[in-house]
């Protein structure tokens, strides 16, 4: 189904036409639990992935000290395909048991895996077409796929690598390609999802935006025109309503502008030729939260989407990242074939 983002509260152009100029378009992918196939823009599906091209692996070490338990990919299916039969059972039966004496057996059977040393075969995380979704891409291809290990490295994130290609050319697919033995984390497992893809206009994060424009946005007296009990509905203070309702949308979503959460804008400069790298693709560990529910779309407040038991509202994905971030992945505006960034 097709999914609409509610009009934002206040025209906040209207208030502040400085940042007009300053609009850009992001693309809301809203991923929900789907069956994509390999010709599908999708969340943890299939890649149309060339049988006679080799399947990339991480060679680096991994550390099994942050991991002293660890599941391979089916475990964590298995696992979740338990819950979702405890889910039901509890819906038709609230007095039911969590668990069945046979899932309990399972579990604990499952309750580890041994440590794997040697190369981790990488997991696929997204698949987008070009036709599908709007974002920047080399002139020769029109299908871009992210993989990563399913490992902490550098930062508290897996390691992702890019690759661009033309569908056309791919006339052959691999049909079982390696899955890693074991995973640092369940929620590196990324629970396959097709796109909604829909357009929305975002502005800068409150950092990125002028000290004059910032102190603007704080002046109460400049939000006067709107009536006190709406403009109470979204917010305490003007920095939350802007940075909550105004400037960008939660979720996975190509293109728009950067989110600062948790750090302070920093450059983000090409590795390959230093230009500022620009928004691709963010990777996000729910599509919302208690701070920005003005972004539910319509459909999904009149016929919620159900979600794992034992799962926050919005995390469709099953994907969590440094505890409830996103991961932001920027590529070169002159080159996407340049090295990416990835930030949380």
């Amino acid at each position: 189904m097709s999914f609409t983002t509610p009009p934002r509260p206040f025209d906040i152009t209207a208030l502040f036409p400085q940042l007009a100029p300053l609009a850009r378009t992001a693309t809301r992918l809203h991923p929900r639990p789907g069956s994509p196939t390999v010709h599908d823009s999708s969340v943890g599906g299939p890649l149309l992935w060339p049988a006679d091209e080799p399947w990339p692996h991480c060679e680096e070490p991994h550390n099994s000290r942050v991991a002293p338990v660890v599941h391979s990919p089916d475990d964590v299916r298995l696992f979740r395909h338990g819950r979702a039969a405890a889910a039901e059972r509890l819906r038709l039966d609230p007095e039911a048991p969590w668990w069945t004496p046979e899932e309990r057996a399972t579990w604990e059977r499952l309750a580890g895996r041994p440590w794997f040393d040697g190369p981790i075969p990488l997991l696929p995380v997204a698949q987008l077409y070009a036709r599908d979704v709007s974002f920047p891409c080399p002139p020769d291809a029109d299908l871009l796929q992210v993989l990563w290990c399913p490992f902490d490295h550098e930062m508290a994130h897996p390691r992702t690598a890019l690759f661009w290609r033309s569908s056309a050319t791919v006339t052959d697919v691999l049909d079982a390609p390696p899955e890693p033995p074991i995973v640092q984390l369940d929620c590196y497992l990324p629970e396959p999802c097709l796109f909604s893809p829909e357009q929305v206009t975002e502005y800068p994060n409150p950092r990125e935006l002028s000290k004059e424009l910032r102190d603007q946005l704080d002046d109460m007296s400049r939000w006067e025109t709107i009536d006190p009990a709406r403009y109470n509905t979204y917010a305490y203070d003007p920095g939350e309503l802007y940075l909550n309702n105004l400037s960008t949308a939660p979720g996975w979503k190509t293109g728009g502008w950067t989110r600062w959460d948790p750090t302070d804008p920093i450059d983000r400069p090409c590795p390959e030729c230093g230009t500022e790298e620009v928004p691709l693709l963010t990777i996000a560990s729910s599509e919302w939260d208690g701070g920005s529910e003005t972004w539910i779309p319509e459909e999904e407040r009149t016929n919620p989407t159900p979600v794992p038991l034992g799962t926050q509202a919005g995390d469709f994905t099953e994907i969590g990242i440094a505890g409830g971030y996103n991961l932001q992945l920027h590529v070169c505006p002159v080159s996407p074939d340049h090295p990416h960034i990835a930030l949380v």
